[in-house]
C-alpha cells in the first residue's frame, strides 16, 4: 500500500510542476497597490503557520517521491550486478526474510483495536485484513532495511533543499557553541506539560551529538491557558543574569504547579541565586519586553503552540519522538558534510529536578 502510495504521489507532482512555483525570495513582489509592491516578506506574518505547513507538505511528498527513485535504482543495479531480476532480488532479500504473521498476532491486534477499527467488520474479515496489513508493513519494513545497506554502499546525495524559516537569536539562554553546525531553536512554556516531556528527549540529543549541536531557548507563554507562565519566564531571565538559567529550567518544569512569585522565589533559593537580587529582578519586571519580544518572532515563524522548534530553520512543532529530531539533524549534518555520531546505548533516565514540597 505505502509503495502504490507513494507512485501515485510521485506522479502527482510530476503532473503538477510545472504548475507548482519555487519558493519566492523575500523582496519579490507578490501584487501592486497604487504602484506599492506587497512583497513576499510582508505576507510572511499574515500566512504564518498556514504558509508554513504548506511548504513542509510540498517538501516532505517531494522528498517522498525522489526516495522511491533512489531505492528504485539500487534495487535495479544490485539486481544487475548479480543477473538477476528486481522481482528475484526482491523475493531473495525481502519476502523470504520477512517473518509471517501469526494467528495469535492477528487475533491481539483485532482484541486491541476491534473499538476502533473494526467495530462493524465480522471477526473473520477483520483478521485477514490484519494479516494482510501487518504483512504489507514488514515487507515494506524489510524492503528499506535493505535498501539502506544498499544505500550505505553509495554515493548518495540530496540536493532538494528543505523550506526553512528564519528564525534569529540573540541573547537567549543556550546550550552548545555558537559555531556549532546545526542550531536549535525551541519555543516554549514553562507551564506547559507537553514543554516538559520533550526536556528529556533534548538531554538525550546533546548526550549524542555534543557540540555538533546548540539549543537554544526562547520563550512563548500561553497567557490564556498559562497565567503563570509569563512570570516564570521572567524568572528564566533573572536566573539567567546570575548564570544559572538552566538549573531554575530545571526546577520550574519539574515543579509545574508551583509556579506563582513565591514558589518561584522559593525555587531561587533552592538552585542557589543571590535571593535579593533575584527578588528585585522578578518584582520588577524588568524581563517583560524579552519574552513579548520572543513571543513577536514565534508569531512571525508562524507558530502557534508550544513546544515548537526550528533545526537549522527547519520546523519541528510538538514534543515529538527523539528519532524525529534525529532524523532531521542527520540530514543537516550530511548536507554540511559533518560526521554524523553513532547512537548511544539508553541509559536509565537520571533523576529529575526535585520537586519542591
Amino acid at each position: 500500500m505505502a509503495t502504490v502510495a507513494l507512485l501515485v504521489l510521485a506522479a502527482a507532482i510530476q503532473a503538477r510542476s510545472a504548475a507548482t512555483p519555487s519558493p519566492t525570495p523575500p523582496s519579490a513582489p507578490l501584487a501592486v497597490l497604487d504602484g506599492q509592491p506587497i512583497t513576499a516578506a510582508e505576507i510572511e506574518p499574515i500566512g504564518g503557520a498556514q504558509l508554513s505547513n504548506a511548504r513542509s507538505q510540498y517538501y516532505n511528498a517531494q522528498r517522498g517521491a525522489v526516495e522511491e527513485v533512489i531505492t528504485r535504482r539500487l534495487l535495479e543495479k544490485e539486481a544487475k550486478a548479480r543477473n538477476i531480476t528486481v522481482a528475484e532480488l526482491m523475493k531473495a532479500e525481502v519476502e523470504t526474510k520477512v517473518a509471517p504473521v501469526t494467528p495469535e498476532e492477528q487475533k491481539s491486534f483485532y482484541d486491541a483495536n476491534k473499538a476502533r477499527y473494526f467495530a462493524n467488520v465480522p471477526e473473520p474479515e477483520a483478521l485477514k485484513r490484519i494479516e494482510m496489513g501487518l504483512g504489507q508493513q514488514r515487507m515494506q519494513q524489510r524492503r528499506a532495511e535493505y535498501a539502506g545497506t544498499l544505500r550505505a554502499k553509495a554515493d548518495v546525495r540530496l540536493l532538494l533543499e528543505p523550506p526553512r524559516t528564519v528564525v534569529v537569536a540573540d541573547d537567549d539562554p543556550a546550550k552548545g557553541p555558537a559555531d556549532a553546525p546545526v542550531t536549535i531553536i525551541e519555543f516554549s512554556d514553562f507551564q506547559c506539560p507537553y514543554c516538559s516531556r520533550v526536556n528529556p528527549t533534548l538531554a538525550r540529543l546533546k548526550d549524542r551529538y555534543g557540540d555538533s549541536i546548540r539549543i537554544v531557548f526562547r520563550d512563548l507563554p500561553l497567557l490564556q491557558i498559562h497565567p503563570n507562565a509569563a512570570k516564570a519566564a521572567e524568572a528564566g531571565a533573572c536566573a539567567n543574569e546570575q548564570d544559572k538559567f538552566w538549573p531554575m529550567h530545571d526546577l520550574m518544569f519539574a515543579n509545574q504547579a508551583r509556579l506563582d512569585v513565591t514558589s518561584l522565589k522559593q525555587h531561587a533559593a533552592t538552585v542557589g541565586l543571590d535571593a535579593a537580587a533575584f527578588e528585585k529582578c522578578l518584582d520588577s519586571g524588568k524581563h517583560t519586553a524579552e519574552w513579548q519580544k520572543d513571543s513577536a518572532d514565534a508569531e512571525k515563524a508562524g507558530v502557534q503552540s508550544t513546544p515548537a522548534f526550528f533545526i537549522n530553520g527547519r520546523p519541528v512543532t510538538g514534543a515529538v519522538p527523539y528519532e524525529q529530531f534525529a532524523e532531521v539533524i542527520n540530514d543537516e549534518l550530511g548536507r554540511l558534510n559533518r560526521p554524523i555520531p553513532a547512537e548511544k546505548p539508553v541509559a536509565a533516565p537520571s533523576p529529575a529536578a526535585p520537586a519542591v514540597q
